[in-house]
């Protein structure tokens, strides 16, 4: 049974240091009830005081005056927000706190560019509303997708919508003014890294007409290593000792990621997408500090 804690923010937007293609990032929940068994987030729940990360979510209730108030200042710049860099936005809790239309009204009034990261179908439910703030401001739509394969999807991120549903998004929101794109993040060695798997991703990505695609391998930090070796040892057994192998420190082994990077470069020159915006072009990530949402 998932718990929700109503919380307040101060400020809902903050900012974000680095190479990164935007300046700010908001997040609605702490939290995540997707129970991806990759995820990189873990760590953010260390400051709560919470039992466990997907099933306690904690809910910016005032999120969105707390965003108004942010956004109105003389002193915003109109600079790029990426929403959901830790937490999904559209996870199962938005179902229930109905949190983004009003997000996106505040978004459309003051006409900030940002970058919505989902793995779920639910943002389809605000389709009207990210059309026309895309007619107002720079919007990028992106789905992390990371198998074709639904029943390893299932496996690795139980929650989440089909990927199917998720190329059914990026393909709808072609059709407005949006930039749209595919987050190929995490690729988990062994298991999703395949031929197959990537082909049939980066086919989907040329047929749902995204814009671009980025790859990266997962990386192991702090407590997700643990939560991601339990889940392998219990349920994929037969793949501990090769993954295990791999992963001497944080990072996958060398000759491995240059292996896959020869994979993703044949597959780009296979299926080449047409860039709606120069900013988003096609791109492989190494060596990230973390496995955030990108442009």
């Amino acid at each position: 049974m998932t718990k929700y804690n109503e919380i307040t923010c101060k400020t809902a937007c903050h900012k974000i240091d680095g190479f990164l293609p935007y300046e700010w990032d908001l997040n609605i929940y702490r939290g995540c009830g997707h129970h991806c068994k990759y995820c990189f987030a873990l760590y953010s729940h260390k400051y709560m005081n919470s039992v466990n990360f997907f099933d306690e979510i904690f809910v910016k209730t005032n999120i969105a005056e707390s965003l108004e108030k942010q956004l109105s200042s003389k002193n915003w710049k109109r600079e790029v927000i990426n929403l959901g860099g830790v937490t999904d936005s559209y996870q199962p809790a938005e179902e229930k706190y109905k949190l983004m239309p009003e997000i996106l009204k505040v978004l459309i009034k003051y006409k900030t560019p940002v970058t919505i990261s989902t793995k779920s179908k639910l943002i389809l439910r605000d389709y009207d509303l990210i059309d026309e703030l895309s007619k107002v401001a720079s919007v990028n739509i992106a789905c992390t997708i990371t198998t074709i394969n639904e029943t390893v999807r299932e496996l690795i991120e139980p929650n989440t919508s089909l990927s199917s549903e998720r190329f059914e998004v990026l393909k709808e929101f072609s059709k407005t003014n949006a930039s749209t794109g595919v987050h190929m993040m995490p690729v988990i060695p062994y298991l999703t890294d395949t031929y197959q798997n990537l082909d049939g991703l980066f086919m989907n990505a040329q047929k749902c007409g995204a814009c671009y695609v980025i790859t990266d391998i997962l990386n192991l930090r702090g407590q997700t290593r643990k939560v991601f070796f339990e889940f392998i040892k219990n349920k994929l057994p037969h793949l501990y000792g090769k993954i295990s192998a791999l992963y001497r420190n944080y990072f996958v082994d060398k000759e491995f990621r240059m292996q896959f990077k020869e994979k993703s470069k044949q597959l780009r020159i296979k299926y080449p997408l047409k860039n709606k915006r120069k900013i988003f072009v096609n791109q492989e990530l190494e060596h990230l500090p973390q496995q955030l949402s990108f442009f």
